[in-house]
């Protein structure tokens, strides 16, 4: 069984949560604002999103490299980090990096030739032998494989890129992807073809037209010109472009070299916490799902906490899967830290129904199992739903912990108030389930101020580790503008809007901020946090919840249909009752 990291670190303050421009325009104007004295002993931790690195999509989850963003990130940042004795958390991309990447460029440009060839997977090279070829060259595996893959978005998981040699090679892209085709120049057609200038003019002009408006260059007419045709259009692609996120070989060595250069390069910038994002899709097989299959997905884990061991860094695997298959229970018992991605949902339906019971149940399994938490309310992504649900495991059914008409109940409720949705899909893009719903979790709790100042001191009085989403501690509002403009991921743009300076200086005349400040403040520094939870029994409508180390204690007591709540504490010789 796997044990612990060697250190086995225990944090237990409050975790920060932002991109290094979420305030301001770069990281240190987020460090001016926990330099304010509003904020002192609010965070002794702060997850930096990942565009604290190279990266050119998805927000930061398609990793060029793992070199400082210097538009965004300078180590004299780190230093002052260091110096306000706040701890880093970052994340490693384990299943694939950006086509940007020196790796994915390599094999473009080198192709059967690269270094890096193995680095990623071909898709027909994977599924020879257990597939057929179709009309565009790709391997089509069969019924009984291809129904049992689990997809992140519709249609095949490959992007289509062109080698040296002409040939397009489907590569295994499990997530975002897109390709541009760039305008082309007389000079191309000129140099290439040979074509006179006058000629070669109007045939720019025809193609130029078509990919502006986004017609099927395949398709163009040209003319007196159509015996030029296939060297025109090997032009218009030899000069397209790629966005994606391709899928890494982790049966390749290499790749567990970059592995192993990248968690010394984490170490060196200061982190102590590694978010595993995307690991449960790192191995794949024939015949399996390939989203956490058994028992590669634990060796390769294994292998990660090797190294991580050596870095002394404490691995957070990320999973989202729905609370019946078990797998965060599987994850715990191996002695990893899980993120605790039922509380979100569950936060909204205790507050929106005023029962306590389906919330405390889920505490009390926390406490019961001894399992390692970092919780939250809102974060970069969305408010889990599947993650809630009940699932059928080798013909029996594993419940929940909601029925299914609480779930939708929390999502009819988060979508009247403005939320966007996000759902899964099969190969033939085909919706198979809900998976998310995105909104600040402000404008989820129907933009009250009460409401989101108890969801705060519940979420303080939990198990684990609070991570607080930044948006959140300043009663954040839907960014529908933001959301509208954002493309096929623009329902994560609203709940992801920039502070300024000023956004800050007016959010710390509200009592809803301020309050959730010193609420945090108390976690982050009362000493009973680090002793023991005791889950008082009381009516459905009641929460009573009391932390205990050495005789400190801090217990919260909160009405959950009125939504106010008190806080009493006593640590060292100070003893105080705030009323909320």
């Amino acid at each position: 069984m796997q044990s612990k990291s060697s250190t086995d670190n225990n944090y237990k303050g409050v975790m920060l949560n932002a991109y290094p421009d979420s305030i301001g325009e770069k990281l240190s104007d987020t460090i001016s604002m926990l330099k304010m004295p509003e904020f002192k002993d609010v965070f002794s931790l702060f997850y930096v999103l990942p565009t604290f690195f190279n990266s050119d999509l998805d927000r930061g989850f398609s990793v060029i490299d793992y070199n400082l963003n210097k538009d965004l990130v300078s180590s004299e940042d780190l230093n002052d980090l260091e110096h306000l004795n706040i701890l880093l958390k970052f994340d490693i991309v384990l299943n694939h990096l950006s086509v940007a990447s020196p790796q994915f460029k390599d094999l473009l440009k080198n192709g059967n030739q690269s270094k890096y060839k193995d680095f990623f997977i071909n898709w027909n090279a994977f599924w020879e032998g257990f597939g057929t070829v179709n009309e565009d060259a790709i391997i089509i595996p069969k019924e009984e494989f291809l129904n049992k893959l689990f997809m992140r978005k519709s249609g095949l998981p490959i992007l289509k890129v062109l080698f040296p040699d002409g040939t397009e090679q489907p590569y295994w892209n499990t997530f975002y992807q897109q390709i541009t085709l760039n305008k082309i120049t007389s000079e191309d057609l000129e140099k290439v073809i040979g074509l006179p200038l006058d000629k070669a003019q109007l045939v720019c002009e025809i193609v130029n037209n078509a990919i502006e408006i986004g017609d099927d260059i395949s398709a163009i007419d040209f003319g007196e010109e159509y015996i030029f045709k296939d060297q025109i259009l090997r032009i218009v692609n030899q000069n397209r472009s790629y966005l994606g996120q391709m899928d890494v070989n982790a049966k390749s060595e290499l790749v567990w070299n970059f592995y192993d250069e990248t968690l010394s390069k984490l170490k060196d910038f200061g982190c102590k916490i590694l978010r595993l994002d995307a690991f449960a899709y790192l191995h794949k097989e024939v015949g399996q799902t390939n989203f956490f299959n058994k028992p590669g997905t634990w060796d390769y884990l294994e292998r990660i906490q090797q190294i991580a061991n050596k870095n002394d860094l404490m691995l957070l695997p990320e999973i989202h899967a729905e609370y019946g298959l078990g797998l965060h229970d599987e994850v715990a018992k191996k002695g990893y830290y899980i993120y605790d991605f039922f509380l979100p949902a569950l936060m909204i339906h205790t507050l929106e129904k005023g029962s306590s019971k389906a919330i405390l149940t889920w505490a009390k399994e926390i406490v019961n199992k001894g399992y390692n938490t970092v919780n939250m309310l809102g974060c970069h992504d969305g408010i889990p739903v599947l993650d809630l649900k009940g699932k059928e495991v080798n013909g029996s059914y594993n419940k929940g912990l909601l029925e299914d008409k609480d779930i939708e109940f929390i999502m009819t409720t988060i979508m009247n108030r403005g939320g966007r949705v996000k759902n899964l899909y099969d190969a033939e893009g085909k919706k198979i389930s809900y998976y998310q719903v995105n909104a600040t979790f402000f404008s989820a709790l129907g933009e009250s101020d009460q409401k989101m100042l108890l969801a705060r001191a519940i979420q303080m009085f939990m198990p684990g580790i609070p991570q607080v989403w930044y948006l959140d501690v300043f009663a954040g509002k839907n960014d529908y503008e933001a959301a509208d403009k954002g493309g096929s991921a623009g329902h994560k743009e609203i709940n992801r809007t920039t502070l300024s300076k000023q956004d800050i200086e007016v959010g710390l005349q509200k009592e809803v901020v301020l309050n959730q400040l010193k609420i945090m403040r108390l976690r982050n520094t009362l000493k009973a946090f680090s002793g023991d939870i005791l889950i008082n029994d009381s009516k459905d409508d009641i929460i009573d919840i009391l932390w205990n180390f050495d005789g400190n204690v801090a217990q919260l007591k909160a009405n959950l249909k009125t939504y106010n709540f008190s806080i009493e504490y006593s640590d060292s010789s100070v003893t105080e009752v705030l009323n909320f």
